[in-house]
């Protein structure tokens, strides 16, 4: 038996191939794939950012699915299961950084859709250690961006530890700080939205925004600060010069939680840093249970990523239309089709 999946090689070198199933390896299921979100960090596969682009690989960590076999010695998992898979495809247990519980940062993990194949595929594979079981009723369309962009925000509100109440920023108004309104507020924090001009601003307070800043128009550091300064900021946008203003505006021991990768570097007065005692920090995923947390947060309060749905058959149109920036504001491919 075979199933379809795009690959890639070199630049943007997409193929629909038909593949032959495969029987899971020991400490790996199956899965016949229901959904999978279209990522930017799917450009490190897309645009030939691996080791070896000449290799095909399948993109896609946003996946949602259903268990159709396991390997040997896969005991905590059953065929029927309804499982996500995101960016980190497994730890292996056995390095020194899971042995130390910091299984994030495994040095024998695979990443789904860049060294591993992922989700523009009617099948993927995963190391059961990686999979994320997804909450009775929840759809696969709507939970497959929550297993990178929504784990990313919500790992990041964490990590910043704030006090329920405290002001927590949430700079770019897109793909991941939609979701890092919603998730900001139903932790209990007063949230401050940060986007260029006004267009977003009704949308910001819709999302549970308390505040909205205008970095066209105000220093959004200084708008902060003015705010009493904020305990965290979630720095979303793919520009560093968009998040250098923002230090100034931390309160005492505040956190700039960096998530959006950018090329060009942030630029920080030492003093902004020493003076408040802040820190600028980088958050990248969580582990696979905390995912789990995270699909049951949004699954429980009412947290929605906002979606374009495009076919599995139109995989490279719906790459294109995540790197236009005009998706509104997460597009998933559905594979049912």
């Amino acid at each position: 038996m075979s199933y379809r999946a795009f690959e890639v090689t070199g630049t943007r070198r997409f193929a629909l191939v038909e593949r032959e199933l495969r029987d899971p390896l020991p400490g790996e299921v199956r899965l016949r794939v229901e959904a999978c979100g279209v990522c930017h960090s799917d450009t490190l596969a897309v645009e030939g950012l691996r080791a070896d682009p000449s290799l095909p690989v399948v993109p896609g960590h946003e996946i949602v699915g259903v268990v159709d076999a396991v390997g040997p010695g896969v005991t905590a998992w059953t065929v029927g299961d309804h499982v996500g898979v995101g960016y980190l495809n497994g730890h292996c247990g056995q390095c020194d950084n899971c042995r130390r519980g910091d299984f994030v940062n495994c040095t024998d993990q695979p990443w789904t859709g860049t060294t591993t194949d992922g989700g523009y595929a009617e099948v993927a594979y995963a190391r059961a250690t990686g999979l994320v079981r997804i909450p009775d009723g929840a759809q696969p369309l709507d939970v497959a961006p929550l297993l990178c962009a929504g784990l990313t925000v919500y790992r990041a509100l964490l990590t910043a530890d704030a006090r329920p109440g405290s002001l927590v920023a949430v700079q770019g108004i897109g793909g991941l700080g939609h979701l890092g309104v919603q998730y900001a507020k139903t932790l209990g924090y007063r949230v401050a939205a940060i986007a260029r001009g006004t267009g977003k601003a009704e949308l910001a307070a819709e999302l549970g925004a308390d505040e909205y800043i205008d970095s066209n128009a105000v220093d959004p550091g200084r708008e902060l600060a003015r705010l009493g300064g904020a305990a965290a900021i979630i720095a979303t946008a793919s520009s560093g010069a968009s998040m250098s203003p923002l230090v100034a505006g931390l309160g005492t021991r505040g956190q700039l939680l960096v998530v959006g990768a950018a090329s060009d570097p942030i630029e920080i007065r030492t003093p902004d840093l020493i003076f408040g005692t802040h820190s600028v920090v980088g958050a990248l995923t969580g582990s696979a249970i905390e995912n789990e947390d995270s699909l049951r947060w949004a699954h429980d309060r009412g947290i929605r990523s906002r979606n374009e749905i495009m076919p599995l058959s139109e995989a490279p149109k719906a790459y294109e239309r995540m790197m236009s920036g005009n998706a509104r504001f997460r597009v998933v491919l559905d594979t049912r089709e």
